[in-house]
């Protein structure tokens, strides 16, 4: 049961991504025409793959994590403390090998969960694509082979909100706005995080983005568990 989880065990998680390389020129003659090949369905006639290249980044094999950003409860002074950091760097194993340690040490119990919105779709097969693209040992809380489903250490905030709904797709800013929690989406949203990262070459102002829909997730499951949101005062920077 959802309200028997311990908070203190969750760790919540939001990546962003962006295209391997900036342009479609770029890719090998080889990886134009596998990209083709995989966007084909999503582009049908209206666009080319080099059009469609700006979309690279939500495909683990044509884009790369750029920032990973966590949040996990503590208690403090008596009162619920929501501590968050972040890994990013261009050098994209780099993060994902800092990433990787603070699930081997500090997130490694069998009690310990991943909580993301989307995350069993998206974020965390995306996370262990790129592990294993880029030689990195899967850590135990992503790697599922030979996991029963009920052995699955993921939350996943839209999953919990489809209520066994499988065809429903619910966005962060929309259960946001529908739930009175803060909205993450104050500067750019995810269509712009390639464009800031190749273009702006502003990565801070991506963390600062990731950061903010980890809060989110975590505010969400708070309204799930029918619990008081997090007070800005009580959302730490580490």
């Amino acid at each position: 049961m959802l309200n028997k989880i311990n908070l203190k065990n969750i760790l919540f998680l939001d990546i962003e991504t962006v295209p391997e390389v900036a342009l479609f020129a770029n890719l090998s003659p080889e990886m134009q025409e596998l990209y083709a090949l995989k966007t084909q369905y999503q582009r049908k006639d209206e666009f080319t793959a080099e059009e469609f290249y700006h979309r690279a980044g939500i495909w683990a094999e044509f884009g790369k994590i750029i920032c990973i950003s966590v949040g996990y409860f503590i208690k403090r002074d008596g009162k619920d403390q929501l501590r968050v950091t972040s890994f990013f760097d261009d050098d994209e194993a780099i993060l994902l090998t800092d990433f990787k340690t603070l699930l081997d040490t500090h997130f490694n119990q069998n009690n310990h969960l991943l909580c993301a919105h989307n995350g069993k779709e998206f974020d965390f097969p995306y996370i262990a694509r790129r592990m294993i693209i880029n030689q990195i040992e899967l850590p135990n809380k992503l790697n599922l082979f030979g996991k029963k489903p009920w052995e699955v250490p993921h939350l996943d905030t839209m999953d919990l909100w489809k209520f066994g709904d499988y065809k429903h797709y619910t966005s962060l800013k929309l259960l946001t706005a529908i739930l009175g929690i803060p909205s993450p989406k104050q500067d750019i949203d995810g269509s712009e995080v390639a464009r800031v990262y190749y273009e702006e070459k502003n990565l801070p102002r991506i963390v600062e983005y990731c950061e903010r829909d980890t809060v989110t997730v975590a505010q969400l499951l708070l309204r799930f568990l029918n619990k008081p949101l997090i007070e800005e005062l009580n959302i730490v920077k580490v």
